[in-house]
C-alpha cells in the first residue's frame, strides 16, 4: 500500500502478517482483531502541541469542523482559545470548517508565528 494512512472502514486484516507500514489499527475486548479505521490525523504545531499536550492525533471526521470539534471537547479551553488564532490546512492547502476530510488527510493546525531581527 502506497498510502501512509489505512483505508476501509471496519476491513479486518487476517492474521498471516503484519500491517503495512505507517497503518493504524484498534483492537477491542469485544472483538479481538485488528481493524483499520478511517480517521484523518491532525497535527499540531508550536502553542497548538502545547495547549493540546501532544503533536498528532487521529480524530474520527467527515469534515475540518467536526474533527477540530472533537480536538476542542479532547484537549479543553487551553487549546480551544489558541485554535480561535489559527490557521487550519488540509493536505498544504487552506481550509475552513466546511472542508471535507478522509483518512488520506493531514489537518494541520499552525497558530501564528513571529519573528525578525
Amino acid at each position: 500500500m502506497t498510502s501512509k494512512l489505512g483505508t476501509g472502514v471496519g476491513t479486518t486484516i487476517d492474521g498471516t502478517g503484519g500491517f503495512p507500514s505507517g497503518e493504524r489499527t484498534s483492537s477491542s475486548s469485544e472483538d479481538q482483531s485488528s481493524t483499520i479505521w478511517d480517521v484523518a490525523v491532525l497535527r499540531m504545531f508550536a502553542s497548538a502541541r502545547e495547549a493540546a499536550g501532544t503533536g498528532t492525533d487521529d480524530i474520527d471526521g467527515a469534515t475540518v469542523g467536526e474533527v477540530l470539534e472533537v480536538a476542542s471537547e479532547r484537549y479543553g479551553q487551553k487549546f480551544v482559545d489558541v485554535l480561535s488564532t489559527c490557521r487550519i490546512w488540509v493536505n498544504g492547502d487552506t481550509a475552513d470548517q466546511s472542508t471535507a476530510v478522509t483518512a488520506n488527510d493531514e489537518i494541520a493546525v499552525l497558530p501564528p508565528v513571529s519573528g525578525g531581527m
